[in-house]
């Protein structure tokens, strides 16, 4: 048995035989061309360029119309290196001047731009070092002659393994037949692993070299939760996986039942059960798994595959989409939240140090203030006649959420010049994501219509655990007392003063910390669609004053350890029927 760890990268678990795919590089069959045969070079170059360039107009059209624009712009953005003049010239000079072969002048030149990309400091620059990758690999097989293997021919179960996957390659697997995809390379916000979260695949990234070590028809396990990639399991461990997914289609198969059921406790108490969404199509899920609304619309989905922001007609379909789609449903839409952890091309003032504590969310947006005018303009024409809520992000101070209100009042103010209509009465919130902000909302709390609290954010600030590196990932407890603490003074603030207050952050949606966050004096929570039908069945199994008596006990507790091991044991007696293994 050989257990693996790599990046979880789309959640489930699977089973199922490997099939091992792209193993093996096209080779270059020559480095350098005879004077005499340099423009029959050029012009090999030119068809296989067209070649690739058609197939790449397919795939963006055939992706666009199954998962929607915002997955076809992947493939937009590799047109456009595609059909760049300047990477063209290049190619045909280094043909032309040096003797270059079609296949080394392409495979130089795009490497060497990868290497460019891999080398600098932010990790989304680095990993698009891979769209290079996928591009050169394109024109090589193009300059082959030999078509893109699809993988849409398989007849039998399978757990794909590869080096990695284009974007296009992922997007076209068979779900009837593929149960997993597991690569060596690649990031959780690679534009590979953003596909399977679209096309719900379980998948694990980033796992480093492993495929010699396989061998194709080996049982594969692919945990998507915990980022595991387990090969040639022994009995036990596979009879273990093997009855956690038969427990969870039968949980899957109960919970379905709950769809148009409220959220409400043993003893009436509601509780207003909504969805973090960060793609259109995901509203489906949403109203499929019976959520009660959107309580956290991200909006950094617009920047992807884009080289240049979008436009306020672009923003204004986007929001329309989803507050359409859910029929009066409340829709809360937080502005952009570009960081180091989120997707984006919007320029840079240089690199940074510690992305996480420089220039993002509403810093960067009020840095860029014609952009974020833009943004809120959309929001507001979107309004009209729907149930929207405009919600600021990563507020640390009074300063920053009283300039960005002025944003918004001036785009009101040139809305109503322009005749446009808008609903003036949007309620106006931001996030809780900072101890700055905890210990100042007493005055926050004055000036926003609700607020909602980002636990992922709130437990790396106050811990000073940076929650994407793997060094410290221990450390980086959501459990922690001290964060605890926090969001107890945040609900015990917001209900002093009547206002309403939400958690959207990971922690909402884990079942051990439903119960806590009720007996706070939480009624609102923001979970993942997927994960709507079983934090519904735990609210409907459990009494508010259970819900209190276990937040007044973890509230006394001094570890992190000692309140997950006491939330398990609470979540298996109160619904046993939730615990998968």
């Amino acid at each position: 048995m050989q257990v693996l760890q790599g990046i979880a990268a789309s959640p489930g678990v699977a089973i199922g035989e490997a099939l091992i795919v792209g193993n093996e590089d096209i080779r270059i069959p020559r480095h350098f061309v005879m004077r005499d045969t340099v423009e029959r070079e050029v012009q090999r170059l030119h068809r296989a360029m067209n070649v690739v360039e058609d197939e790449m107009t397919r795939d963006r059209d055939a992706v666009t119309i199954k998962l929607g624009e915002q997955y076809g712009a992947i493939f937009a953005a590799h047109l456009q290196m595609l059909r760049d003049p300047k990477l063209r010239k290049e190619l045909e000079s280094l043909i032309r001047d040096r003797h270059y072969s079609a296949e080394y002048a392409v495979s130089s030149t795009l490497r060497r731009y990868a290497k460019v990309f891999q080398q600098l400091d932010s990790q989304y620059l680095a990993e698009r070092s891979h769209d290079l990758f996928d591009l050169e690999k394109g024109l090589l097989r193009g300059l082959a002659g030999r078509q893109r293997e699809h993988l849409m021919n398989l007849s039998s179960p399978a757990v794909i393994l590869a080096k990695n996957l284009t974007p296009s390659e992922t997007a076209k697997l068979d779900r009837q037949f593929v149960r997993a995809i597991v690569t060596e390379v690649g990031g959780a916000s690679s534009h590979t692993a953003i596909v399977a979260k679209g096309q719900e695949i379980p998948a694990v990234v980033g796992t480093g070299c492993f495929l010699a070590d396989v061998s194709g028809g080996d049982i594969v396990i692919v945990d998507g939760e915990q980022g595991k990639v387990i090969v040639r399991p022994d009995k036990e461990t596979l009879e273990r996986y093997q009855a956690t997914l038969e427990t969870q289609r039968s949980t899957a198969r109960h919970l379905a039942t709950l769809r148009d059921l409220p959220a409400e406790t043993a003893d009436g108490v509601r509780i207003q059960l909504t969805a973090n969404i960060e793609f259109p199509y995901e509203v489906e899920t949403c109203l499929a798994r019976g959520a009660d609304g959107v309580g956290l619309y991200r909006t950094e989905f617009l920047y992807l595959g884009m080289d240049c922001e979008p436009t306020e007609e672009q923003h204004f379909q986007a929001y329309s989409q989803v507050a359409r789609a859910m029929q009066g449903r409340p829709v809360t839409i937080r502005t952009l939240d570009l960081g180091a952890d989120k997707m984006g091309l919007l320029p840079k003032q240089g690199e940074e140090d510690n992305p996480f504590l420089g220039l993002r969310s509403i810093r960067l947006s009020l840095r860029n203030v014609a952009s974020f005018r833009v943004q809120l303009r959309a929001i507001l024409r979107a309004s009209v006649g729907r149930n929207l809520r405009l919600m600021f992000p990563m507020i640390a101070t009074l300063n920053e959420l009283r300039k960005a209100k002025m944003v918004l009042n001036d785009a009101r103010e040139d809305l109503e010049d322009e005749g446009v209509d808008f609903d003036r009465d949007i309620p106006i919130g931001m996030m809780v994501e900072t101890p700055a902000a905890v210990l100042m909302l007493d005055k926050f709390i004055r000036e926003v219509d609700f607020i909602s609290i980002g636990t992922n954010d709130l437990t790396q600030y106050t811990l000073a655990v940076d929650r994407g590196n793997r060094e410290v990932a221990d450390l980086y407890r959501p459990s922690d007392p001290a964060v605890l603490r926090l969001i107890d003074h945040c609900v015990r603030t917001a209900n002093q003063e009547n206002v309403p207050a939400s958690v959207c952050g990971e922690m909402s949606g884990s079942l051990k910390y439903a119960m806590l966050l009720i007996g706070m004096g939480l009624r609102s929570l923001s979970v993942s669609p997927a994960t709507v039908p079983e934090v519904k069945q735990l609210i409907r199994n459990v009494t508010l004053e259970q819900c209190q008596t276990v937040a007044r006990r973890v509230l006394t507790m001094e570890d992190a350890n000692e309140v997950d091991a006491f939330l398990r044991e609470e979540i298996k007696r109160t619904t046993p029927e939730l615990v998968f293994g």
